[in-house]
């Protein structure tokens, strides 16, 4: 059972990486896994020696968080492509406001026509200010006319009340003409305690010294509202004096503490002078979810599974598990629950080897080394953040770009200029991502690329194919491990002759077959490449002696199929010439041991990427054999499609990571991989300008893929591709219209002619118009002179149809 639930997939979706188990085991090699290819009774080539360089780590740097904190990390649902690991969305925009300059004036304008209407009030300017007090008292309170004071007691108390009330009205008014609450909160609160609570305590003392300096009618106003409730007989006691002048002083305090939050900060200040006296800090108070907390692994104990969730527990604490080990084991489980048999294998497992059940067949538990951010919870790695950029949504502006298998199931194609940052920015993430995933029993990939590309160590892989070098220990299997000739031949035709134009695939295809078929036959294997060349070129004495051998042995079906291939063979429009040429591109010296077939071969099959969890790497021989590796990147493009459809277990996710698609793309390979997404695959193809592609297949590779990546420096050419298929969208635009303004009256005209004396300009009004336009997202100016360098446009699509606009993304973010 320590392998059970490995070779299933379940989709799954930080910033640090937690901290490594121990180093994997030191038996099983990473490049020849006793699992990577068909078994052979050949002997193995001899091993390559070690790469040239420093050594490398045998683990993970030991950076970022403890695993137990990394897993109660919230990981909330997201749109696509939202590094989702502790992830805090943006608060939402606000309206764009009054600058601080205006905002300053018009608070000082406000205050002084205060001032100023209190002033006139206090000295009688403003005529009948007493008719509306007059209008609800007794008329023998007031002297006679709208300008009479007043005449008894009862009238002076009245009018001491009436005042504090416009007064307080006059203060309310001024407050909201002047904005006094925005001044207050960006330039006092915005600032954050220990300045909050400092300047409103200042603000507290001088309303406290107006006050009861009788500048703000408030003290007098209280006493006789108290008079006249409680009678005048109660303010002979000193002590109900003091009372109310105390509560008055709590009332001009309370409204001060509230906006300071003096509780706020005083609870601070005795924190951290408690902290500084030594004082021992409060227990924090118990978690009540503490069993529901993600290192406790509450879904087995949901499932009555408690001693293995101890178990498992007990691990994470004690740090002899890692991110990977956590991933793999709740996919072994997940496994394990579909089928119920394997419960018991499940938690035996895990009760004997811990962390280290359910291990990935070759033994080892992490990467050697990681160069970007990877959550194995989630499948994410992140690539960049989004750029502070108008193009960019408001709420996506500063948060993390990732790529997941959700999206990477819809296939993604890259393109940027040479240095524009595409095998460090994107390749070697997103395949250290699917190495992780494959670790966890969740993932296969293939990676593709020149010999020496920025893949990462040999040892992050099981398999490593060196096309052209005699170190290495696998071949490569031009015929895609399968027994049926057809199927065989359909495939090589497509990586032989799928990129010239005037070539018809399905014939080479037919007359592939026409020579597979028969040799399979009689041989029982399909032709190295020399015997295949000989029997596309005609070669008499091959060409007899399969015939002879089919006629000895009765096949007479097959002997028909050579006939009609050795009557077609130099006919118009026969593709046998052309495939023997390119052909003769493999069968050159550097390959003599390649691409052989029979019991002393040991290739690698394609097929067994979706059977198995495996991490494999194809080398090309692209700086010494460039049409050759080309040749072999067509092929391995359409083995994959064709493999990955053909697969009758999908639980596993596969992906083909091809660091240089240049001509490997062909109208069948582009069928195939707009079917990835339905049969959970997909392919990352990286091309240094679209040009790289027939010009009849721009379009319609475009539209296959579901996520599309632009880097810095592509050219107006290649924007105006990525324009169209990116499309357009609404936007408001504001046009502002000058036009001068022309005086009748001869005293505006006089003024408009100073103005213009002083300032050297018209008087002019302006005229605004806001409308609805549709817009490219980004123009092909825009993607090849606007974006920075570093930078790059990255739409995405998930395989559930979700759709998420080009974002400039910050690689380096």
């Amino acid at each position: 059972m320590d392998t059970e639930g490995t070779y299933g997939a379940r989709d799954t979706r930080a910033n640090q990486v937690p901290r490594p188990a121990t180093p994997p085991p030191t038996a099983p090699p990473p490049t020849a896994p006793p699992h990577a290819g068909p078994p052979s009774a050949a002997p193995p080539r001899p091993p390559a020696g070690p790469p040239p360089g420093p050594p490398r780590p045998d683990r993970a740097p030991v950076v970022g968080p403890r695993l137990d904190e990394w897993l109660r990390t919230p990981r909330l649902p997201q749109e696509p492509g939202v590094w989702r690991y502790g992830h805090t969305p943006r608060p939402p925009e606000k309206p764009e406001g009054v600058s601080d300059r205006s905002l300053v004036v018009g608070t000082v304008i406000a205050v002084l026509c205060g001032v100023l209407v209190w002033s006139l009030w206090r000295n009688g300017y403003i005529p009948y200010r007493l008719v509306p007090l007059k209008i609800f008292t007794p008329r023998e309170w007031w002297y006679v006319g709208s300008a009479g004071g007043p005449r008894t007691v009862e009238g002076v108390d009245a009018l001491t009340v009436y005042e504090a009330v416009l007064f307080g009205l006059l203060v309310y008014g001024c407050g909201r003409l002047g904005n006094w609450a925005e001044l207050f909160r960006r330039h006092v609160t915005g600032r954050g305690q220990p300045f909050l609570g400092g300047a409103t305590l200042a603000m507290a003392g001088l309303a406290q010294l107006l006050v009861w300096q009788d500048a703000v009618p408030l003290v007098r106003p209280v006493l006789v509202l108290v008079a006249s409730v409680a009678g005048g007989e109660v303010f002979q006691s000193q002590s109900v004096v003091n009372v109310v002048y105390a509560l008055i002083t709590a009332a001009v305090l309370y409204p001060f503490a509230r906006l300071g939050r003096w509780r706020e900060l005083l609870a601070t200040l005795r924190e951290g002078r408690s902290g500084q006296d030594g004082a021992p800090a409060a227990e924090p108070a118990a978690d009540t979810a503490a069993d529901t907390a993600a290192d406790r692994w509450p879904e087995l104990r949901a499932a009555a599974q408690t001693d293995a969730a101890e178990t498992l527990t007990a691990e994470v604490r004690a740090g002899r598990m890692n991110d990977v080990d956590c991933a793999r084991l709740r996919h072994a489980w997940t496994v394990a629950r579909a089928h119920p048999e394997l419960l018991a294998g499940f938690t035996d497992a895990v009760l004997r080897a811990g962390g280290a059940a359910a291990l990935h067949p070759s033994g080892y538990r992490d990467l050697p080394l990681r160069t970007a951010r990877h959550d194995v919870l989630t499948g994410q790695v992140r690539i960049g953040g989004c750029a502070d950029d108008a193009h960019n949504p408001y709420g996506r502006r500063g948060s993390g770009v990732a790529l997941e298998p959700m999206t990477l199931g819809t296939s993604l194609l890259a393109v940027g200029p040479p240095g524009s940052g595409k095998s460090a920015s994107l390749v070697r993430p997103v395949v250290e991502s699917l190495a992780l995933r494959a670790l966890a029993g969740q993932a296969a990939v293939l990676a593709v690329g020149a010999g020496g590309a920025a893949f990462g160590p040999d040892e992050a892989y099981d398999v490593v194919v060196r096309i052209g070098d005699p170190r290495s220990l696998h071949d490569f299997d031009l015929f895609g491990g399968t027994t049926d000739p057809d199927e065989a031949a359909g495939v090589l035709a497509e990586g032989l002759i799928g990129d010239v134009p005037t070539a018809d695939s399905r014939r080479a295809a037919t007359v592939l077959a026409q020579l597979l078929g028969p040799f399979h036959t009689v041989h029982g294997r399909f032709p190295r490449v020399p015997e295949l060349r000989e029997l596309l070129d005609g070669a008499p004495d091959a060409l007899a002696g399969l015939r002879g051998a089919l006629e000895a042995g009765g096949h007479g079906a097959m002997l028909r199929e050579l006939e009609v291939r050795t009557r077609q063979a130099g006919g118009a429009g026969d593709p046998g010439a052309v495939l023997a040429d390119r052909i003769a591109l493999l069968d050159r010296p550097a390959f003599a041991g390649f691409f052989t077939t029979g019991e002393d071969a040991r290739p690698f099959s394609l097929r067994s990427l979706g059977q198995l969890p495996l991490r494999v790497r194809i080398d090309l021989p692209e700086r010494t054999h460039a049409e050759a590796s080309r040749l072999l990147a067509r092929l391995i493009l359409a083995q994959f499609t064709a493999v990955a459809a053909a697969r009758g277990d999908r639980s596993l996710f596969v992906c083909l990571v091809l660091d240089d698609a240049t001509h490997t793309v062909t109208p069948e390979t582009v069928r195939g991989v707009r079917r990835l997404r339905s049969v959970n695959a997909g392919a990352v193809l990286v091309l240094r300008t679209v040009d790289d592609v027939p010009e009849g297949l721009h379009t319609a590779l475009l539209g296959a893929v579901g996520c599309r990546m632009a880097f810095s420096g592509v050219t107006t050419w290649d924007g105006k591709r990525f324009a169209e298929v990116w499309g357009k969208e609404w936007v408001s635009t504001r046009e502002v219209a000058q036009h001068t303004v022309f005086a009748d009256q001869p005293f505006t005209r006089a003024l408009h002619a100073l103005r213009k004396l002083v300032t050297g300009k018209a008087v002019t009004t302006d005229a605004v118009t806001v409308r609805q336009v549709e817009r490219e997202r980004w123009s092909a100016s825009e993607l090849a002179y606007s974006v920075p360098a570093g930078h790059a446009v990255l739409s995405l699509t998930t395989v559930d149809g979700e759709h998420v606009p080009p974002l400039l993304v910050d690689l380096s973010g």
